[in-house]
């Protein structure tokens, strides 16, 4: 399986589970970085419409490149009835938007899936002058004790694991050539997430490299899951220590 169809089966999960955004995070765009009433973006790997929704909600023009259709359709479901969206079947290689269309391109938990040298190529393509790319991702702190065991537990259990964030949280050398001279402003908000066992669970199935039900290890995977969420938990929810990282700079 491609990229492309890695959660073509995990839209559900994806939708109910999936952490949103802070709104610090998103004052910060309007505030400082200079997202407006005016402005059109691209939201590229929109998946679900986690970010896509809320910026749609005030921005002139959103597009929500997508390449999975379930997951597409799910975007569409959730910001569909704001006038600025324009959903497209389309990747960060071939986004299918016009030349130097857009003023902004967003990537929000996505980044680490893309061709990048082909990604930086076309957002080059459909940015207009002096744009502005920020890339986010929502990240475990990688030191803390639960982030660890889940580290631990998910190398054990998921054949494909190779970090969460497809690795991304270690090391900031996966994107910093994508900007122009190396050159971007980095912030971070705090994120941390509440949960009951039935929402750690589907967290945690929601990710791309998650056993299905039908695979032999699933059964393994959910108990102990069970067990990690009981030894960290209190009063029946577990406290997941997270900040959303932002990398925003010129291309």
């Amino acid at each position: 399986m491609d990229n492309t169809g890695k959660f073509s089966d995990k839209v559900a999960y994806y939708v109910k589970y999936r952490p949103t955004y802070p709104d610090a995070f998103l004052n910060y765009l309007f505030d400082e970085v200079g997202l407006s009433s005016d402005a059109c973006v691209a939201d590229v790997g929109a998946g679900t419409g986690i970010l896509t929704k809320p910026l749609a909600e005030r921005v002139k023009t959103i597009y929500a490149i997508e390449p999975n259709r379930n997951m597409r359709i799910a975007c569409m479901e959730a910001c569909g009835r704001n006038c600025s969206f324009i959903a497209l079947d389309g990747t960060a290689e071939d986004t299918g938007i016009p030349d130097q269309a857009v003023d902004f391109i967003t990537v929000a938990q996505a980044f680490h899936w893309f061709d990048r040298n082909r990604a930086h190529q076309e957002f080059t393509r459909i940015m207009k002058p002096e744009g502005l790319v920020i890339l986010a991702w929502n990240n475990r702190i990688p030191e803390s004790a639960l982030a660890l065991e889940n580290d631990a537990l998910c190398r054990k259990h998921c054949q494909d694991f190779t970090g969460f964030s497809g690795g991304r949280e270690a090391s900031a050398e996966q994107f910093m050539f994508f900007f122009r001279d190396e050159t971007y402003e980095t912030r971070s908000f705090p994120n941390d997430r509440v949960l009951t066992l039935e929402e750690f669970t589907g967290k945690s199935l929601s990710a791309s490299y998650a056993p299905h039900p039908a695979d032999a290890g699933y059964q393994a995977f959910v108990a102990d899951l069970a067990v990690l969420f009981d030894r960290h938990a209190k009063n029946g929810h577990l406290t997941i220590p997270m900040r959303t990282w932002s990398y925003t700079g010129r291309i």
